[in-house]
């Protein structure tokens, strides 16, 4: 169990780094797989199939957009992400800016 909650954790956090290739893997895959799906259909013209193909997408990417925008919320929540940017952004404890 720990094992899979570790990689899970580990996707998430590449999730969290690679937002935009994240979103556009998606609504990629979703534009090709409908294309494909769509093209199976015999009875439609192929402008229909190429507008039901980008719509699908479009709905998918929303959906990766609204899964981004909580990924977001709850890191803020959670202070994680503070946590990520403290690596850039050393905290030196001899430094201060009140003088003596």
């Amino acid at each position: 169990m720990a094992e899979s909650k570790g990689k899970l954790e580990s996707m998430r956090e590449w999730v969290v780094e690679h937002k935009l290739r994240t979103v556009g893997s998606l609504w990629l895959s979703g534009l090709a797989g409908s294309i494909a799906y769509n093209w199976s259909q015999p009875n439609m013209k192929t402008s229909v199939k190429i507008i039901h193909a980008r719509l699908h997408a479009q709905a998918l990417t929303l959906a990766a957009l609204a899964g981004a925008a909580v990924v977001e919320w709850y890191d803020h929540k959670t202070e994680a992400k503070a946590e990520r940017y403290t690596k850039f952004f050393p905290v030196d404890a001899s430094y201060s800016t009140h003088k003596d």
